[in-house]
């Protein structure tokens, strides 16, 4: 009996280390002190970056040059030398319905794409600290004659889908007693032609983003709500990469590297 209860206590203690070793979390830290998600990126030797591709300043597509470039696309950069020691990023065309299930999918490490961080989305990713505040504005014909929402009374307001930009004009609607309804599209272009055309009476997106679409036929009015502080998005559980990209962040904002990366590219 004796040596029964040796040969039990010892199988017990050898599935208690086999179920240690399966619950270690894949951001535990290995010996060299990397975390696994991030050595992940290193074995790769390219940090993946959802990016957009239709927002000038921040991540728009060079139809000349087929290069993505911006603000956005810069700090991708920034966030792979602290990783890899160098600017090595694979950039991945993202709209604000494509980023978030890219993500999910592993297809990116990240996801740098005008996102605006709030309670319910940090429910399934981690969030950075803001590297940038916006609000929600709203882009019209200048021949139209509005002057705020309330003479979008009874009009149509063109957004992104999967964006915030509806959410905060609706609520803004309800305050000022003005009826208005949405049409919803994949891309920014997309709705800018369908200002043009007429099929809507406005462009609503964050401030910054309508600046890259403004032109002699159209104006930016002054109303702003809801403010939308941009985050850089990566996925749960990748608390060593998250980590990363906060200290990024951080030396940015310290160093004044990170106003002078939004004067380059004319971001207001």
């Amino acid at each position: 009996m004796k040596k029964v209860g040796i040969v039990l206590t010892s199988l017990l203690l050898m599935a208690g280390l086999v179920a240690g070793c399966g619950s270690t979390p894949p951001t535990a830290t290995p010996t060299n002190g990397v975390s696994a998600d991030v050595k992940a990126i290193k074995d790769k030797g390219v940090l993946k970056v959802g990016t957009k591709v239709d927002v000038p300043k921040f991540g728009y597509k060079d139809p000349t040059t087929g290069k993505v470039e911006g603000f956005e696309i810069d700090l991708a950069n920034a966030i792979s030398k602290k990783i890899l020691g160098t600017e090595k990023i694979e950039t991945s065309a993202v709209t604000a319905k494509t980023r978030g299930p890219l993500l999910d999918s592993g297809d990116v490490d990240l996801v740098i794409a005008t996102f605006t961080v709030n309670e319910e989305r940090k429910k399934s990713y981690n969030f950075s600290d803001p590297y940038f505040t916006d609000g929600v504005r709203l882009l019209v014909k200048k021949s139209a004659n509005i002057k705020s929402l309330k003479d979008l009374d009874g009009k149509k307001i063109g957004v992104a889908q999967a964006a915030t930009s509806k959410k905060a004009i609706q609520e803004q609607a309800d305050k000022i007693g003005a009826k208005v309804t949405f049409l919803e599209f994949a891309t920014y272009p997309e709705i800018k032609t369908a200002l043009d055309s007429g099929r809507v009476d406005c462009f609503s997106v964050d401030g910054a983003i309508l600046l890259g679409y403004l032109d002699d036929s159209t104006t930016i009015l002054a109303d702003s709500f809801s403010p939308q502080e941009y985050g850089v998005a990566s996925k749960k559980g990748n608390d060593g990469l998250a980590k990363a990209v906060n200290e990024t962040i951080a030396d940015l904002k310290k160093s004044g590297e990170l106003d002078k990366m939004i004067q380059k590219w004319g971001i207001k």
